[in-house]
């Protein structure tokens, strides 16, 4: 996913020898190690920290609107059609998900210390109708002056209208803004790429602000409700699911679309470099080749549950350490726009916490501060972003096989065959005629 800008390079060449997720793990470690050595940089390392938030600050606005404009713009029309269950599985869990994490950062609210300080220059909104008419207000906006400002309601909005507007494109198009949104993700991950230094520098910085060492603290609290809403996600919600859609024991095709797809996740932090593996899964599951071809691919882009909750949790973090009261409408509609954003979050270097801003600005919270958060999400990433995509990955297979197993249900009720017993048969006959034809030929 992090893959060096040039790789004949011989620094991108000895980069690529050390696991990215180690070079981040490298850059704490000796961030806490100069902190206590050396708690007296004021230049230096904090500002290596302020840059890599900068940068990311900098690319943030232009990354959701070329990734939301192409992500509708290359739906194909009649696709939905075919895949409609599925699809239907991939929302209510996204949005259960979500669900889930809100009432998880309510149960057991995180907060970061260092973002206290700029609790006074916040103005939260007072209630849901507040909510509906700054976020009215922000969507009716020249999009030039959104993409400077930061301003990601408007961004979403005209992002959504011109990916409408693309759909009717020709091919070419497409293939243009297609390629835009993969010149923008690489430079975000140019931009990732300098995360081992920014991460040296933000754990340095926190480590000599008051409190010092026990803001550590604050990072392993949110991992773990981060990790554990997952897990939750994994084994109870989706058990649920899967149970109410197949009426079948859930856990044996949980755990194993958990080992199989899930684990090899959790390790390449990538769905996209996993869908080899899910594809293989599919096909040992005997799953209909026609169904999962299109679900499993269209999966590792939308299905993005685990993109939902970071996106949920770190933004009420951000709630809670500024002390915004906030009412529960407007908590949903947070929730609303994370599932949404998240859709758009696959394959891009960090897209989750990319993301952050857009679900802050609902709360009143300015890009600075959201930013600041994004900072704190490269640090937990280690942990986040792999279970993150573990879940994601893992839950396409699982609900193709789902959608699969209860359209088997229903075609064996009405005494039909089914969908991948005629793909078998076809195949066979195909290959019966192929012989016979090479037969003939000699």
């Amino acid at each position: 996913m992090l893959e060096p800008i040039n790789p004949k390079s011989p620094l991108a060449r000895s980069l690529s020898r050390v696991p990215f997720i180690l070079q981040i793990v490298l850059g704490m470690i000796i961030g806490i190690i100069i902190a206590a050595v050396y708690p007296y940089d004021t230049s230096i390392l904090p500002t290596m920290g302020n840059l890599f938030v900068k940068g990311l600050k900098s690319v943030a606005p232009f990354l959701v609107f070329v990734l939301v404009s192409a992500a509708i713009a290359r739906h194909r029309t009649g696709t939905q059609s075919n895949i409609k269950p599925i699809m239907v599985l991939y929302i209510v869990s996204m949005l259960c998900a979500s669900t889930l994490a809100l009432t998880m950062s309510y149960m057991f609210p995180s907060t970061f210390t260092e973002l206290q300080s700029a609790a006074e220059g916040v103005s939260p909104p007072k209630g849901i109708a507040e909510v509906l008419s700054n976020f009215v207000n922000q969507a009716i906006d020249n999009p030039f002056t959104a993409l400077i400002q930061g301003n990601y309601i408007c961004i979403l909005i005209w992002s959504i209208a011109l990916g409408l507007a693309f759909r009717a494109a020709s091919d070419n198009t497409k293939k243009v803004l297609e390629d835009l949104a993969e010149c923008v993700s690489a430079v975000v991950r140019m931009v990732i790429r300098f995360a081992p230094l920014g991460v040296m520098g933000l754990v340095y910085n926190s480590c000599t602000q008051a409190g010092g060492f026990a803001n550590l603290l604050n990072y392993l609290h949110v991992v773990v409700v981060l990790v554990v809403t997952m897990l939750l996600i994994a084994f109870v919600i989706n058990a649920v699911i899967v149970f109410l859609v197949t009426h079948e024991n859930p856990f044996p095709l949980i755990i194993t679309c958990t080992v199989r797809s899930g684990l090899t996740a959790f390790f390449t932090r990538s769905s996209a470099a996993n869908l080899p593996v899910n594809i293989q899964l599919c096909e040992d599951l005997k799953l209909p080749r026609s169904t999962y071809t299109i679900t499993v691919p269209l999966g590792c882009t939308i299905n993005m549950s685990g993109a939902g909750v970071t996106i949920v949790i770190m933004t009420m973090a951000a709630v809670h350490t500024l002390g915004i009261a906030v009412d529960i409408w407007s908590t949903l509609l947070m929730c609303i726009v994370s599932v949404l954003c998240a859709c758009g979050s696959s394959g891009v270097a960090g897209g989750s916490l990319m993301l952050i801003p857009l679900a802050c600005s609902i709360f009143g919270i300015s890009n600075d501060i959201a930013m600041q958060i994004v900072g704190i999400g490269f640090i937990i990433g280690v942990i986040q972003d792999s279970t993150e995509t573990a879940l994601n990955s893992s839950t396409d297979v699982l609900f193709t096989a789902a959608a699969c197993r209860r359209a088997e249900r229903i075609a064996r009720a009405k005494g039909e065959k089914t969908q991948r017993e005629i793909e078998d048969e076809a195949a066979a006959a195909a290959a019966a005629a192929a012989e016979q034809g090479q037969a003939a030929a000699k």
